[in-house]
């Protein structure tokens, strides 16, 4: 008995018209492991010819594959047949016309063998096109349409999206440049044509109602900006909260839990080398602690900073370190507070321990003294283990003096040295303190520039008001029947800002008036600060540190002071403790006694 043998026809099918089928045979071969048979390998195959002329039509075999397949068919026939038709090939390529008979004699194949192998045939053609419609549906679930992302390019210098058609708008790129690094991947690394002219100092506000502009389709909404931050309150983010000491009520964000919802706070504040000169950072740290714990935030710790001198930046960055545990870092604060500046320190100082940090210092955000400089969150990769730092826009407060001052008066309410207070106190007669025969500042108005106006009526004769703010606007005092004539003509003259007369004609004055009764207890220390909103603080003693006169027996009635202080609309006024500065500062500040558990729960203070 003949040996059996296993017989495997290949169909080699192409996306054309044209099939070529070979066959051979093995006595061990796997089916499944069978390769597609190389150009040499075919030349040993055997060609199967049909009794008829077989016509594959195209609709038959998808066109949707480019590679040949492999069709094995398993067939039981004998040894010594197919080692004689296998030795009869000399040619291996086939066309589609009907090929001559194979051999002659016993090695004609039969009627019977064509007509098995024609069958087999036509069974390889479905076959090959029920694996092209698998393919073909594998393919299409493979190939959904990506989402295409949202994600716009923006200005690495304020976050503001890049374009290329309103030349007068935030993010404007011309259209060459835009598309050369748009061709090389560039786009990161694109400043826009306002960054470029803020560089360089010129005061271009791009939010609607502040510096003085009504607003328009080329400027962004308070608003909007505080829209792209409302998302933080669903993160898990850790939260760097800025705040200008020399506007320090104006500018703490009083609903910041809105933005940061039950995130962790770093409370920063800023600009502590701008505090008169021998001022106790010991005790100012003191003070901004107990102001902060009556705001019952989720503060974990208060640094006294100065991006300028890199005072602080140092306990900053460890503290950011220590407690971002994977999260990214946002940098919040109001508008102009110093965001920016502050980052750019926070990287020079992390440049020195993590490369990541040194490689962002290339592309930092813009800094300038117009509020609204940042108009979208600008993405940093600091952190070479991971996670980022994001400058956020400044939240926009309409009741801070930047919402109501024009753009080019805007540098004036920036101060960019030490302050120094400007004391106002009546002499006394020949310089001695043995009789007073003045009636004090009772009866008289102070023009702090052209944005306050403070009519006393009743003080102590000895009572002094210290003015803290920008050095630009100057003290006038006139008295108060005089103070409305005095204003109107003297408004962008002596009385700036407003500058220029054109635009104090525009200006609609000091509409909004406070009535002030401010009691005191000691009169060796001041009795309060009057905060002006983006402006700065009066400090209210109610006996001047320079006049040696102690009032031991002051009636209860005489213990308080009545001030009336005249703003622009919608700018707020602030009583709150005295802020303690300079060397006196130091002496009259009294530190409270807390309880184990208060002691616990307050943050702690850095600088």
């Amino acid at each position: 008995m003949d040996k059996e043998s296993i017989m495997y026809t290949f169909v080699y099918a192409h996306a054309s018209t044209e099939l070529l089928i070979f066959h051979t045979e093995s006595t061990g071969l796997n089916p499944y492991t069978v390769k597609p048979p190389q150009q040499q390998y075919m030349a040993s195959l055997s060609p199967i010819y049909f009794s008829q002329h077989l016509t594959i039509s195209a609709s038959k075999l998808p066109k949707t594959r480019t590679n040949p397949t492999l069709i094995l068919c398993r067939s039981s026939t004998q040894e010594q047949h197919y080692a004689h038709h296998t030795a009869s090939v000399s040619e291996t390529h086939f066309s589609d016309s009907v090929p001559g008979p194979d051999g002659t004699g016993p090695a004609a194949p039969t009627r019977g063998q064509r007509f098995l192998e024609h069958h087999r045939s036509l069974e390889a053609a479905k076959l090959v096109a029920e694996e092209n419609s698998k393919f073909k549906k594998k393919k299409t679930k493979k190939e959904k349409p990506l989402k295409v992302s949202t994600a716009v390019a923006s200005c690495y210098g304020c976050g503001a999206p890049l374009q290329t058609s309103e030349s007068d708008a935030p993010g404007y790129v011309d259209s060459q440049t835009y598309e050369l690094k748009r061709k090389h991947r560039q786009l990161r690394t694109v400043l826009c044509g306002r960054c470029r002219l803020l560089s360089h100092g010129h005061m271009i506000t791009a939010v609607g109602g502040n510096g003085g502009y009504p607003g328009g389709k080329q400027f962004v909404t308070a608003e909007q900006l505080r829209e792209k931050l409302s998302h933080l309150r669903h993160e898990k983010v850790l939260i760097v909260k800025l705040v200008d000491i020399v506007d320090f009520n104006g500018s703490f964000l009083a609903r910041v839990r809105d933005l940061a919802g039950s995130n962790p706070i770093i409370l920063v504040v800023t600009k502590v080398d701008l505090l008169p000169k021998g001022t106790d950072l010991n005790c100012v740290g003191d003070w901004v602690v107990e102001a902060t714990t009556k705001k019952k935030l989720n503060v974990l710790s208060v640094h006294l900073t100065s991006s300028k001198s890199l005072v602080g930046i140092v306990g900053v960055a460890s503290e950011i370190q220590k407690e971002k545990k994977g999260r990214d870092v946002y940098i919040l604060g109001a508008a102009n507070v110093g965001k920016s500046a502050f980052i750019n320190a926070l990287l020079k100082m992390m440049a020195q321990k993590d490369p990541a940090a040194a490689a962002a210092q290339k592309y930092k955000p813009i800094q300038s003294a117009v509020p609204g400089t940042t108009l979208g969150p600008i993405q940093i990769n600091a952190f070479l283990g991971g996670g980022k730092i994001y400058d956020t826009p400044g939240v926009h407060l309409h009741h801070r003096q930047a919402a109501v001052v024009h753009s080019d008066d805007l540098p004036a309410l920036a101060p960019q040295s030490r302050l120094r207070g400007q004391s106002v106190l009546v002499a006394l007669d020949n310089g001695t303190t043995s009789k007073v025969k003045s009636n004090g500042l009772n009866g008289f108005s102070i023009f702090w520039g052209g944005l306050v106006r403070i009519d006393i009526l009743k003080v102590l004769p000895e009572t002094c008001l210290t003015f803290y703010g920008p050095k630009v606007l100057q003290i006038h005092m006139v008295p108060t029947d005089k103070a409305d004539e005095f204003y109107q003509k003297e408004l962008g003259v002596l009385l700036v800002p407003p500058t220029r007369k054109e635009r104090a004609d525009d200006w609609r004055g000091l509409e909004i008036e406070r009535q002030l009764h401010i009691s005191f207890k000691d009169v060796e220390r001041p009795a309060c600060d009057v905060a002006i909103s983006g402006l700065g603080w009066i400090c209210v003693e109610p006996v001047s540190k320079s006049v040696k006169i102690s009032y031991p027996n002051l009636e209860e009635t005489a213990r308080e002071l009545h001030l009336t202080v005249h703003v622009p609309k919608p700018v707020e006024i602030f009583v709150r403790p005295p802020l303690p500065v300079a060397k006196a500062g130091a002496e009259w500040y009294q530190y409270r006694e807390l309880t184990e558990k208060e002691e616990e729960a307050r943050p702690k203070c850095y600088f």
